[in-house]
């Protein structure tokens, strides 16, 4: 079996940083900065990592498990703005939406798999091809969104574009001073504003670390868990963080409902759509189309060769 990892990709996550800030304009005047920036960081992470498969998880158009369970999540999520720096740069959904387009078009010429499942969320998707499909595999994960890091262990690590840097284990210890293991639990204490999730009040990282020590410890520690603890130690502590927690106990076992990527999200359909998406891939390698591409959407500024040279070495022994 290979040692090369597999190399998994938060599309939209991905995308949106670079929508937002590569200024990239086409000769046509249409801004392609979301589109160019996508595959140069695709090379450049081919270059660093030398995987073995490059899978791209796209968004399906939400959960409605998660929105049965809590109407509120990801509701009134502010929308990214562009570089208003750039001010000739149309912020428009028209446009952000045909760049997305172009870079499904485009890994299509290349051996890279894109997997887009309806009403299924990319952690869903990534999540379940960790923990099942390559339960046995070193993977890279590549987002910057924090509900990711649950899924780290030994074999499993995450690069965040937005810090430039590689997340293990031993930076969410050190960071948010848990095991990584309870990552989920504790942030369904926590809450996540990003997604409109709240939390328990005066629930942190840091007093979670510090007033529930079993956080910290190796064991898999569940909300339940947590909940038993805080009620346990109010009988000598009457500390508020610990009434907290007792009295909102149904706000973390609903939170882990929504935050826990397992596959209690995931219908039988969906999974079996996942595992179809990647078992019959069949890589593409065309460059001529590729090129003809880029001419019809008059970008210049785009190394085809280099990309298609680096991206080439995926799915071949190395």
């Amino acid at each position: 079996m290979t040692t090369r990892p597999v190399l998994l990709i938060d599309g939209l996550n991905v995308f949106t940083r670079h929508f937002v800030v590569n200024p990239t304009m086409s000769d046509q005047g249409n801004h392609v900065g979301g589109f160019v920036g996508f595959l140069k960081a695709i090379r450049l992470l081919c270059e660093k990592i030398n995987p073995s498969q490059v899978i791209v998880a796209w968004e399906g158009g939400g959960s409605p498990r998660r929105r049965a369970i809590y109407p509120e999540y990801k509701q009134g999520r502010r929308p990214q703005k562009l570089n208003r720096f750039y001010s000739d740069i149309p912020d428009t959904y028209h446009n952000r939406d045909n760049q997305v387009s172009l870079i499904i078009e485009s890994l299509r010429h290349v051996p890279v798999t894109q997997v887009y499942v309806s009403d299924c969320e990319a952690d869903d998707v990534i999540g379940y091809l960790v923990k099942h499909k390559f339960d046995d595999r070193k993977c890279v994960i590549v987002s910057s969104d924090k509900d990711l890091y649950q899924l780290l262990t030994d074999k499993v690590i995450q690069w965040s574009p937005g810090q430039k840097a590689f997340i293990t284990t031993l930076h969410v210890r050190e960071k948010f001073g848990v095991h990584h293991s309870n990552f989920c639990t504790a942030r369904c204490f926590t809450g996540d504003s990003s997604d409109g999730i709240p939390g328990i009040p005066r629930a942190g990282f840091k007093s979670l670390s510090k007033r529930i020590e079993i956080l910290r410890s190796e064991v898999d520690v569940s909300v339940d868990d947590v909940i038993n603890y805080a009620e346990a130690e109010l009988e000598n502590k009457k500390l508020l963080l610990y009434n907290n927690i007792v009295e909102n106990a149904e706000v973390a076992r609903r939170n882990w409902k929504i935050m826990y990527l397992g596959t209690s999200n995931l219908s039988a359909d969906q999974i079996e759509k996942i595992n179809y998406g990647v078992d019959t891939f069949e890589p593409k390698r065309n460059k001529i189309e590729l090129m003809r591409m880029m001419i019809r959407e008059g970008i210049q500024n785009f190394d085809v060769d280099s990309f298609f040279m680096t991206v080439n070495i995926i799915g071949q022994d190395a």
